[in-house]
């Protein structure tokens, strides 16, 4: 009977211990001191949907990324720059704009800051900490974009600036009607034209240049508007048949 107590309490510590490894392991900061890493080298955003209210985390993962993974803290309050209070989520992610970005979907009942990890070239890359404010400020949704088609083929997108308030960042999408991605372009102005890179500050455009738009074809427009903590205030989604 002794020998059988032992060997049971045994088991209870050694499985007391493997719990608490586990949850050792998920966290953010331990993960990251396997390996070099590159903090900010993500290029990663949140959005509430807008029919059902799901936490949309979008990515965009670079050529080769592999190891893919979505770091959370327990609530808002938490220090988001603490990799401690980060512990992995298994989610998986889905292909956006036919694969150009990532997508996360979750249905999340408080507020919480979230990251975006993958490797490349024996890297863990970091994204910058994203503020999850789904039910503080919920994204707005609209098709609200003026279409100025007088240059054949390279049509102005523009918009109303800072209309949702806390702007930090645009990030504009071209699209075909497949919903394959053309261009990929970030501003601080509230204007972007198609193919200009002349205000473009980070460009996300894998086919350079992009392919030219055909008349009469029909393409989307998207626009996020995204503030400092990599939330999306805003979203612009709209058609148009080029000229």
């Amino acid at each position: 009977m002794g020998k059988l107590k032992h060997l049971l309490l045994s088991f209870i510590i050694m499985m007391s211990c493997t719990d608490t490894d586990d949850a050792i392991e998920q966290t953010l900061e331990l993960y990251a001191s396997s390996k070099p890493i590159e903090t900010g080298a993500v290029i990663a955003c949140a959005a509430s949907d807008k029919d059902t209210g799901d936490v949309l985390t979008f990515f965009y993962p670079e050529d080769g990324a592999t190891n893919i993974r979505f770091y959370e803290t327990k609530n808002a309050q938490q220090n988001h720059e603490d990799y401690t209070n980060y512990k992995q989520v298994f989610l998986e992610n889905e292909p956006f704009f036919n694969g150009h970005l990532g997508k996360f979907t979750q249905s999340n009942s408080n507020e919480k800051w979230v990251i975006i990890t993958f490797e490349l070239d024996n890297e863990i890359k970091i994204s910058n900490p994203i503020r999850i404010k789904h039910q503080s400020k919920p994204t707005v949704w609209t098709d609200e974009v003026i279409i100025n088609q007088t240059t054949s083929s390279m049509p102005v997108f523009s918009w109303q600036h800072n209309a949702a308030g806390d702007n930090a960042i645009y990030f504009q999408v071209i699209s075909d009607a497949q919903d394959s991605l053309l261009s990929g372009t970030y501003t601080y102005e509230s204007m972007f034209q198609y193919y200009n890179t002349s205000n473009v500050v980070l460009n996300v455009t894998t086919q350079l240049p992009p392919p030219d738009l055909v008349m009469g074809n029909t393409y989307n427009f998207t626009l996020m508007d995204v503030s400092l903590d990599n939330w999306v205030n805003l979203v612009v989604t709209k058609s148009f048949s080029a000229k």
